[in-house]
Parts: structure tokens; sequence; C-alpha cells
């Protein structure tokens, strides 16, 4: 059996080694900490706030991505499918033949491929949506954000974002007055105990709290003298953690609807994905190596032959056919950034794209050059290097590693993710099968 390993347990990383385990290959991941989805709102982005964002046709004729340009749009509006479009470039992007977007090599086939898979794995309890739309979910800054998959507990939200907004006066960072005062609807306060003894509890010791029948009768008699008859009502994302369908037994013994609104990490409905997708992976055969860190990828005559990661004594070099680096972008150590403003690939010391000069600049609100290095890669995604050429034919890197977006800023990382991982993870099959 062929022999894959995948470096890096976030998103990307975990859907790559699912499908290559479902594949037949002998799949290790082998992860430092934990990926990055505990820290995001449980939400899957592909387009976003981009104006122009099109998944590229690429070599397939299907239709691509819709625009989902409806910042100021009516919550719930949708957006049309757009006609199939090539060199996709985000609007605020220079124009230089390096600030290609990953969407060019990744493709609109594998992105459709990686979020019918991403459906499949977390199941509908906590990810719903249409690939062709977006639907406008409620922040917690009482703003709207474009959402393509996301839990069935937020939906609720998109229909009726003046509701009233119920804050637990034991949790931090939820403000109920500033939601409604930019959206509008009415904010009241519950003193619902989640745990005896503490003036304030995190956002997962209410979600454990609430995976109880105890703990949802205890929100639910909170909750019937501040909310009116008919009243669409929102509440911070801590509504269960290992039950994902608590929100709906909240709403079904209140009578009236729920809505999830995310807040600041760490995420329940992110820990609720994260768990749902290491869940999957072990089903399908992953070993999943926690607390190792990928130190190098050896090689013998230009093709990687093992990943080599600390244990203790000495390093250890776990053999492969095939290396899937999954270790993010410059947010998550994927990619570092010296003293010296000098950029580098840790793992295997990969050439970059989209090297600044100036990595980051004065305006708050600016888009920072930092963020937009990376590795360049080809349809395959294997890394290429400055003149194009692979260089390393059985490495791939997927996820935040690819270079020329900024992620956060576009709402495209849920499709670059799910979509790299699918590309990457056809390309091994085809290559060892």
């Amino acid at each position: 059996m062929k022999r894959v390993v995948v470096v890096g347990a976030g998103l990307s990383g975990l859907v790559t080694s699912t499908a290559l385990a479902r594949d037949g290959f002998n799949v290790t991941c082998v992860t430092f900490g934990v990926g990055g989805l505990p820290l995001g709102s449980g939400v899957i982005d592909v387009c976003g706030y981009n104006a122009d964002s099109r998944v590229p046709a690429g070599p397939s004729t299907q239709t691509p991505y819709s625009t989902h340009n409806q910042v100021g749009g009516r919550v719930g509006q949708a957006s049309a499918p757009s006609p199939a479009r090539t060199g996709f470039r985000p609007p605020y992007h220079r124009s230089s033949a390096s600030l290609e977007h990953p969407y060019a090599a990744i493709g609109a086939d594998a992105v459709q491929a990686g979020l019918a898979l991403l459906l499949e794995l977390a199941g509908p309890d906590l990810l719903i949506g249409d690939p062709d739309t977006d639907v406008m979910l409620p922040t917690a800054l009482g703003m709207t954000r474009p959402a393509c998959l996301y839990p069935p507990s937020m939906v609720a939200g998109a229909h009726d974002c003046a509701a009233v907004i119920v804050g637990f006066k034991r949790l931090r960072d939820f403000f109920p007055q500033l939601i409604v005062g930019n959206c509008g609807g009415r904010a009241a306060m519950v003193d619902t105990v989640a745990r005896p003894g503490e003036v304030t509890s995190s956002p997962m010791v209410f979600a454990r709290f609430f995976d109880t029948d105890e703990g949802r009768q205890a929100l639910v008699a909170a909750l019937r003298p501040v909310v009116g008859d008919g009243e669409t009502v929102g509440l911070p994302a801590v509504l269960g953690l290992d039950d994902t369908t608590a929100w709906r037994k909240i709403e079904d013994a209140l009578g009236q609807p729920v809505f999830e609104i995310p807040f600041a990490p760490p995420s329940v409905p992110g820990w609720r994905l994260n768990n749902a997708l290491v869940r999957a992976a072990q089903a399908a055969g992953v070993r999943l190596r926690r607390g190792v860190k990928a130190i190098g990828v050896e090689q013998t005559h230009g093709r990687a032959t093992g990943v080599v990661v600390t244990s203790a004594g000495h390093p250890t070099t776990l053999p492969a056919d095939a290396v899937v680096l999954a270790t993010g972008g410059l947010k998550s150590g994927g990619i570092m950034m010296d003293d010296h403003q000098k950029f580098s690939e840790p793992v295997m010391g990969l050439p970059l794209a989209n090297v600044p000069e100036v990595p980051f600049v004065a305006e708050v609100f600016a888009s920072q050059p930092a963020y937009l290095v990376g590795v360049r890669v080809d349809a395959a995604m294997r890394p290429l290097d400055d003149d194009g050429n692979v260089v390393c034919g059985n490495v791939h890197a997927v996820g935040g590693l690819l270079g020329g977006s900024i992620r956060w800023q576009e709402l495209t990382a849920g499709g670059i993710d799910v979509g790299s991982a699918v590309a990457a993870a056809e390309a091994i099959g085809q290559e060892l099968a």
C-alpha cells in the first residue's frame, strides 16, 4: 500500500487525508497543534467579499461559482450563478504575473468536488448550503457577512436579523447592544449559570453545559421572561459542542426560531466542525499523530522519500511515496518571516512567490502585502520554482500555504482549502495508482 504523509490538520489537511485514505492509501497526518478551524466561525467561504471572485473554469466547462458580492444586500439575499471567467484576479491585487490567485491553478471542478466532499464529511447537522449562492449571516458586530456553507443553527439569522439578541451575563465578548445598534431589533440579557461559582465562564464551558438536558432547560427557562411571542431569538454560538442538535432542542422547547451568532475565539462552531472532520479522517483509516512537528523532507533523485519529524531523543523519518504540505501561511507558521523581513518556508525551503519589498503598510485597513506570500503551484498542487518548474514531483502544497490570496479579507479560505485538497488527492491517486 502506498504511503502518504500529510503535514497539517487544518481544513485542507484533514480533507486531503480523508480523501486519500478513502482511495486506499496508507495516510499519516502529522500535526504540531490544532488547525485553524477552532479560530474560525464554522462557516465555509468560497468567494465572499470579492466583487470579481469567480472560480475560473480551467480545463473544464463547468459553470463556476457566483460573484457573491452581497455585502450591502438584504439579509438572506443570494446571488445568481455567473458565467465562466478565466484569469481570476481579486480587484485589489496589483497587475503582476506573480500575483496569480490560487483558484487559477485549482479550477472550478476541484472546488466543486471539495465542497461536496466537505458537506458529506461534516453532515447536515454541521454544514448546509448551496455552492452557487451565498446567504448573508449576522455577525457579533451587528453587520452581515456572506457565507457559502454554514451551520443550520445560523439559518434563522439570515431571515430575521432584526430579532431579540440575548446575551449571557457570565459570558464575555458577546454584546447584544452592539449587535442591535447596527442591525436593529432589541437586546436582552439572561443570567444562566454554566458552572457554579464562576463569575464568567468560557464559551466551551457554556457549550458543554448546553450539551446536557439540564443546561438546555435552564436556558429555556431564562429566555421565556425576556422573549416575546413570535420573536426570533439570536444567541451566542455556544449552543452545544458534542450534541450538534442542541440548538434545535432549545428551539423546540422554546417554541420560537433560534439562531447562533459566532463571536470571538475559541469558536464553538469551529470546534464542532474540527471534531467532525477528525472523526471522519480516523474512520477512513487516517493515522493522526498529534504534537509532532515536521522539520524536513528527505529526497532522492528529485523525489521525496520521507518526512522528518521531531520525536523524543532524535528526529524520526516517516517513509512516504507522496507528501502533502498543509501547514498554512504566515499566520499559521507555514511561512516564516525573520527579523530582517526575510520570508521562508520552514519544512522544505520551498520557493516563495509574491515576496514584497515592504511586507506591511501603515494603513490600518489596507491589504498587507506580507499575507500574499506563499507557494506557487501547478494544477496538481506541486510547488513551482521561479521559472515555473516543478520543485519535487511527489510533493504537493494545499490550503493557506498557497500564495496570491489574502484569504480572510476575500473570504475565499474554504474554497481554496477544499479545492486544493481534492486537486492534490486526485493528482496523487493518478500518479501512484
